[in-house]
């Protein structure tokens, strides 16, 4: 197994008074020619979003995009016709396909939103875009890793248009656990939301990171309480 850590504080950070950001790849303003991406793991963005504001309406083509709330309410709006919210517990994808419009923005006039922007590389370019949320039951990832995107949607899971897995999971401290990879050759960018874990005798703590590659499964420890995603993604 070979492994890369990409540590919380050595994330680029912009501060827009109304948007403050942390970029685990290069993004925007921000560029390390070293964390350009992850195999076909393009973004992923921790964005905090003051009330009543957002992103307004632009154009993204080709890129699957993964939006995934942690706290707040986050208003949507799309030139496809798809309009309304989303909170924690829910997932939002978008095939931009051959290009899509839309809008984002902090749906509470009194609480920040905090939110997972997440870009992937598309299997198939110049698709039919399309819009897609649903809400997920927290019960289910309890000390396990709950399916949110797949490109089988017989997993209960939001399609995406490429061979990548989007898991979450809520797991207890002193725990030992694993996540087997399910596209052979995928790599896994391991990312922790809230708590800690030692993965290969790395230790991750909030918001660090580490890109797990050229292995079939891996395995770690929880040492606080943790909330973990993993984006399994083509490595070419």
């Amino acid at each position: 197994m070979k492994k890369i850590v990409h540590l919380a504080n050595d994330r680029g950070f912009a501060d827009h008074g109304w948007l403050k950001a942390a970029h685990s790849f290069s993004f925007a303003q921000y560029y390390d020619p070293a964390k350009v991406h992850f195999g076909l793991l393009r973004v992923l963005n921790d964005d905090i979003v003051a009330p009543g504001m957002g992103f307004g309406m632009h154009g993204h083509d080709n890129m699957e995009i993964v939006t995934i709330p942690l706290k707040g309410i986050l208003a949507h709006k799309d030139s496809l016709g798809s309009e309304g919210t989303i909170t924690a517990g829910e997932v939002q994808i978008m095939s931009a396909g051959s290009g899509i419009r839309h809008s984002e923005f902090n749906g509470s006039a009194s609480e920040a939103v905090n939110l997972l922007q997440i870009w992937v590389f598309p299997k198939e370019r110049n698709i039919e875009p399309r819009y897609d949320q649903k809400r997920f039951d927290t019960e289910l990832a309890q000390n396990r890793f709950q399916i949110l995107v797949s490109p089988s949607e017989d997993e209960g899971a939001l399609w995406i248009n490429q061979n990548a897995v989007f898991a979450k999971g809520f797991f207890k401290s002193g725990g030992t656990y694993n996540y087997q990879i399910k596209h052979p050759g995928n790599g896994a960018y391991v990312f922790v939301i809230e708590g800690s874990i030692k993965l290969d005798q790395q230790l991750l703590a909030r918001r660090d990171a580490v890109g797990v590659y050229d292995a079939e499964r891996f395995d770690f420890e929880v040492k606080e309480d943790a909330q973990v995603l993993v984006i399994e993604v083509p490595m070419e």
